[in-house]
């Protein structure tokens, strides 16, 4: 029998009072586990927690905060294994990435922990000192997303407690496990209510946005949610961190050399089989390296061994749900109907399981849906070009800027381009690196505010400015 995993509600771990959720494995298509849903009752619980415990939490040093988070630290290393195959039953990526998700978890935390909230000093004459305090905002909710379940929800919650907030941590209901668990150990370390976690569909995710006692909502995921969630939290004008769509360009030059690269590009355009919102997702290569460059990736691509992702062979796992396959194939079927060539891949196993090899797409450009839609999924197309700025513009032409990059063995060059990408990074001879201690958000339609580093640990305080007439 499946076990089914609960919410943790003040420090307890709850049964949720609106039945199970299945939550299945995408590589067998069976349900391994069930998760409580939380009522609109618990909801309101959990809030009424959050805010009971913030009276005392946010009078906390951020030193004895740090203790708390090193603690926690050194508990979720211990359950690493754990969690990391919490993550491939339910996610579908192969162990060896899960075990590497959970280590940049860990890894975030203690980056985090080294952060600082400092007293900024903005005059001090003989007849005024003015001081900018940050000060904790107060319940902070972390909504996130299915893909990386486990980094995404330390992206979120680590940095809001060590600025002296309290969470309520809401997973995917399509991958909650391992986050559900991961808050029933961060609970044990904590003060009861501290941290919290709900689960549940939709309903739940648009009953937080809208609930006045929550001051600020990070949600990573979809642009129409991103969209829906600010409209809702309009009412008590919470504060904001949306990390939203993205449909990154990647635009390699004629000096790039494509042994040298085909490696990195295929590893950035296929994370997490190409679920990951920051994953290059449109390759604009010059005319004059295209056939070279299509050769080397396709070679790397009939490497990959897809399967089960719990098997130790497995580098390639399936997609995580049969909605998210279905548009993959959608995408791919249209851009074939319209003229495109496969280099491989280009269908779904015909096997259980939602798998689907990873698929090199070329002759599209842009106006194909596979290219101006956002796939998030194993598939890439590569668009031949020969004029730079004309590529710069269809790179550009986009309502997304999440990411994009340049890619050359001339750096002076590569720099100048990617200056011109409207994007929140861009990366030189690399993409969706992200890093804690590098500011990461996006422009235009993919999101507002920034995470990670100095930058985003502000994101989760309320600037107090105090003015003092001596």
């Amino acid at each position: 029998m499946p076990r089914t995993y609960k919410i943790t509600i003040n420090g307890q771990e709850t049964t949720g009072e609106n039945g199970t959720l299945n939550v299945v494995n995408p590589a067998t298509e069976e349900v391994f586990a069930y998760a409580s849903q939380a009522s609109d009752n618990q909801l309101e619980q959990t809030v009424q927690a959050a805010q009971k415990a913030f009276t005392s939490w946010k009078e906390t040093t951020l030193d004895q905060r740090k203790s708390h988070l090193k603690a926690i630290a050194i508990k979720l290393e211990e359950h690493q294994e754990e969690l990391a195959k919490l993550i491939t039953l339910e996610q579908g990526k192969p162990h060896n990435l899960a075990m590497m998700e959970v280590s940049a978890a860990i890894g975030w935390l203690q980056a985090t922990i080294a952060l600082d909230l400092p007293v900024k000093v903005i005059e001090d004459s003989a007849a005024k000192r003015i001081e900018l305090h940050r000060k904790p905002l107060g319940v902070v909710a972390s909504i996130t997303p299915w893909n990386w379940p486990v980094m995404i929800a330390a992206w979120h919650i680590f940095p809001a407690l060590l600025a002296g907030n309290t969470v309520i941590s809401k997973p995917s209901e399509l991958t909650p496990i391992a986050t559900l668990r991961m808050i029933e150990l961060i609970a044990e370390l904590l003060p009861k209510g501290v941290i919290n976690s709900v689960c549940g569909g939709g309903e739940i995710g648009a009953a937080i946005s809208q609930h006045p006692g929550i001051n600020k909502i990070v949600f990573t995921g979809s642009t129409p949610t991103g969209q829906a969630i600010m409209r809702s939290a309009a009412g008590n004008l919470k504060r904001l961190t949306l990390e939203l769509g993205g449909n990154d360009a990647g635009i390699v030059l004629p000096d790039a050399d494509p042994e040298k690269v085909a490696p990195a590009i295929f590893q950035s355009a296929f994370l997490n089989m190409g679920q990951t919102c920051a994953a290059l997702k449109r390759l604009y290569v010059h005319d004059s390296i295209h056939d070279s460059l299509c050769s080397k990736l396709t070679d790397i691509a009939n490497q990959q061994i897809v399967g089960d992702g719990m098997a130790p062979e497995t580098s390639f796992g399936p997609v995580q749900n049969p909605k998210q396959l279905q548009i993959v194939k959608k995408l791919v079927e249209d851009a074939v109907d319209n003229g495109a060539t496969v280099l491989c891949g280009g269908e779904p196993l015909q096997q259980k399981g939602y798998f689907y090899p990873p698929t090199l797409i070329t002759n599209v450009d842009n106006g194909c849906r596979l290219v101006d839609e956002e796939q998030f999924g194993p598939v890439l197309p590569i668009i031949r070009y020969s004029d730079v700025n004309a590529v710069i513009k269809k790179a550009n032409d986009c309502e997304n800027g999440l990411g994009g990059s340049v890619w050359s063995s001339d750096l002076e060059q590569a720099v100048e381009l990617a200056k011109k990408l409207e994007t929140g990074t861009t990366w030189v001879n690399n993409h969706a690196e992200v890093l804690p201690h590098a500011p990461f958000g996006g422009a235009k339609m993919s999101g507002i505010g920034v995470e990670f580093g100095a930058e985003g640990l502000e994101e989760y305080t309320q600037i107090q400015v105090l003015s003092i007439t001596k």
